[in-house]
């Protein structure tokens, strides 16, 4: 017995030193591709190494309940050393000292899970939650570990037991019986993500490597990162194809809690008109088995979102203010364009056009062969039939895309000119022209954007603001002025990818909205607006700075553009809804920066602690579905073309409730009556 274990101690070994030479090779062809291609590669030094050894310890300890200080300091003497294993080439031992403290760690708190889940637990204790930002150090003992898990675990369970209602006393008469309901899917779920942890799809070493490289390609900038093969599909496969679908988007969110990020207009989760943007998502059920999200990938889930394989299945979801239900969906065949440009008209005294731009798709794309640009230019058609007087241009949340299509966009909407400058590594700068004279639409407009608007949105936002053609309004833009490519590490290798920042762009006037964003003309208050995360927040990106490089271009006339400004200023200043974002945000900021209370773990401390925020969604809830006083209408071009199309029907429908509850077009549109008012003069 004692051979057989031995040899199975050399085979595993060997196989792990065989793992770590090629992992080796990884990290120093993927220093290879940044050395040469990244728009502004650095020194692969102790910097490096500490960036690089803090976040990958973050990222497996974030809260320190795994690792013991003793482990950490043996992992801590590769601190200053990952560059120089990285340069050399030939020794990446140091992987299996992460491997083996990591696995040892997780299997450490699995057994201690395990002993909790046998032992009583009260649910009314002595113990404290404590919460704060500091920076505490690693436990010593780790019993200390396995007390704050038992302290954690009473609390979750009785936090599962407080959202089932909004009725205290009823779910106190019946603590004991729900509690031990709760303690069995808690228990489930903490061993359920330990396993998962331990037996990760791609094998436990490979995510440790995987971590490592995209943690190495984070150090030039948040946009680069490592790409094995699967990883690299699903990145190319977020195009839209037509595919069986729940007609419902997906994303983890800060609390690691799976959410509805997105319904498309008129497919099946769309239809039951129960489930909103933002809900959670908390069990599925498909192909007779049901899976509880807690403990199940996001991968998993959106595979069983997405995929033809599961074509029935039902969701448990909880909106914000811990109501819970279920729906059954059936998949359908969903059509490309749930993402493609769309228009209104709308008015509340001249008819002004809107157009919503979901992303700069291109043709490559879009099996009808249709860019972003060629539709955009096809609706401004429809609205100039119409007798628009303003258009709105709405990039709300719109990430980006093709810089081809957004350079023919622009193109459309100034006379002729310069309308970026795009420089590399080797400060080559190349100067992006439009050649066309002339203009689709040359009339008043606005450009929306919030803090989601990114990269190819900035851009066009960018130009309309710099040649005056247009007043931004809304929050700051995240702030990405970098584009990227996914390169293999070397030819014929279809496994290991890295997708790279090639070039920056400045805008004409020699600035950047690289890490600043666009800050907008007119500036709109949103809800969470300091909270979401921009370029600014992350610790690697490329800083902004500004070219000494002329260009002639002819900006528009100021319309008095200085005066519509000050107008929507005070406008906004005493708009009831407006008002409502900036007294919700104060009381939500507040909360943030401060350090929350320490909480007794007991019942009664919990519900009040888990429904504290219920009345503030209520808030968010009502004031997301106030219709604002402008009226919305279709081209009159899509009024006889939806008569013949039921899901375009049930999508513009979706279109037009979104339209009609946005206090952001409303301003927009009151924006343009002001600039018509004072043109009329």
């Amino acid at each position: 017995m004692n051979k057989i274990l031995a040899l199975a101690l050399l085979v595993t070994c060997t196989l792990q030193a065989q793992n770590n030479v090629k992992a080796c090779s990884t990290f120093s062809k993927i220093n290879d591709i940044l050395q040469k291609r990244h728009f502004k590669p650095k020194p692969v030094d102790d910097s490096l190494s500490v960036y690089v050894f803090n976040t990958v310890m973050e990222e497996l300890d974030e809260n320190k309940t795994l690792f013991l200080q003793q482990e950490y300091d043996k992992l801590a003497v590769h601190k200053y050393k990952i560059d120089d294993y990285v340069l050399a080439g030939n020794d990446c031992s140091f992987f299996s000292d992460f491997i083996s403290a990591y696995k040892s760690a997780l299997q450490r708190n699995r057994d201690f899970v395990l002993e909790i889940s046998k032992e009583p637990l009260p649910y009314t204790t002595k113990d404290t939650i404590y919460y704060s930002k500091k920076n505490y150090p690693f436990h010593t003992d780790a019993q200390r570990i396995k007390k704050f898990l038992r302290k954690k675990i009473t609390y979750d369970i009785l936090e599962d037991v407080a959202k089932i209602s909004k009725n205290r006393d009823s779910l106190s008469t019946h603590i004991e019986a729900l509690g031990k309901i709760s303690k069995q899917k808690i228990f489930d779920t903490y061993l359920c993500k330990l396993d998962n942890q331990l037996s990760p799809s791609e094998g436990f070493d490979s995510s440790v490597y995987n971590l490592f490289f995209s943690t190495f390609c984070n150090y030039f900038d948040p946009h680069s990162t490592y790409f094995n093969y699967n990883e690299k599909a699903s990145f190319v496969s977020s195009i839209s194809t037509d595919n069986y679908s729940l007609g419902l988007y997906v994303s983890q969110n800060e609390k690691e809690e799976i959410i509805v990020e997105e319904l498309v207009p008129g497919g099946p989760a769309y239809r039951t008109e129960k489930i909103d943007k933002g809900d959670q998502l908390i069990k599925l059920a498909a192909n007779n088995t049901e899976y509880t999200v807690s403990c199940t990938s996001l991968e998993a889930i959106t595979e069983i979102v997405s995929s033809d394989s599961y074509k029935q299945v039902q969701l448990t979801l909880r909106k914000k203010d811990g109501t819970i239900y279920s729906v059954s969906l059936e998949k359908i065949i969903m059509k490309v364009d749930d993402h493609s440009v769309y228009s209104f008209v709308l008015s509340d005294k001249d008819p002004v056009g809107y157009i919503k731009i979901p992303s700069f798709y291109t043709a490559f794309d879009n099996e009808s062969n249709r860019g972003c640009a060629d539709d955009v230019a096809k609706e401004v058609a429809k609205l100039k039939k119409d007798n628009i007087k303003g258009l709105i241009i709405d990039l709300q949340y719109n990430g980006g895309g093709s810089m081809d299509e957004v350079i023919r966009m622009a193109g459309m909407f100034i006379n002729f000119g310069p309308i970026a400058i795009v420089t590399d590594k080797n400060k080559s700068y190349n100067v992006v022209k439009d050649y066309n004279r002339g203009m689709l639409y040359n009339g008043p407009m606005v450009v929306l954007v919030n803090g989601f608007t990114a990269s190819a949105s900035e851009f066009f936002a960018g130009v309309m603001q710099d040649y005056n053609r247009a007043l931004i309004a809304g929050t700051t833009t995240l702030g990405k002025a970098t584009m990227q490519t996914i390169l293999p590490l070397e030819e014929n290798n279809d496994e290991d990818f890295v997708k790279v920042t090639l070039d920056k762009f400045y805008r004409v006037t020699g600035k950047s909205s690289q890490y600043v964003g666009i800050v907008p003309d007119v500036k709109l208050p949103a809800f969470f607006d300091n909270l979401f995360p921009r370029e600014s927040s992350m610790p690697t990106a490329i800083k902004n700075d500004s070219i000494s490089f002329n260009v002639s271009f002819t900006k528009m006339p100021d319309t008095k553009n200085t005066e519509v400004i000050a107008q929507s200023k005070a406008r906004t200043g005493k708009n009831t809804d407006f008002e409502l974002i900036n007294t919700i945000n104060a009381q939500i900021y507040k909360l943030y920066d401060s350090n929350k209370q320490p909480l007794l773990i007991t019942f009664k401390n919990v519900f009040t602690d888990v429904h504290s925020m219920d009345s503030i969604w209520k808030d968010i809830s009502a004031a997301a579905e106030k219709q604002q006083d402008f009226s919305i209408k279709n081209t009159s071009y899509a009024d006889d073309t939806l008569k013949y199309d039921e899901y375009g029907k049930s999508a513009n429908e979706f279109r037009m409730k979104a339209a009609k509850i946005d206090v952001y077009i409303k301003e927009a549109i009151n924006i343009l009556n002001d600039i018509n008012h004072y043109k009329n003069q």
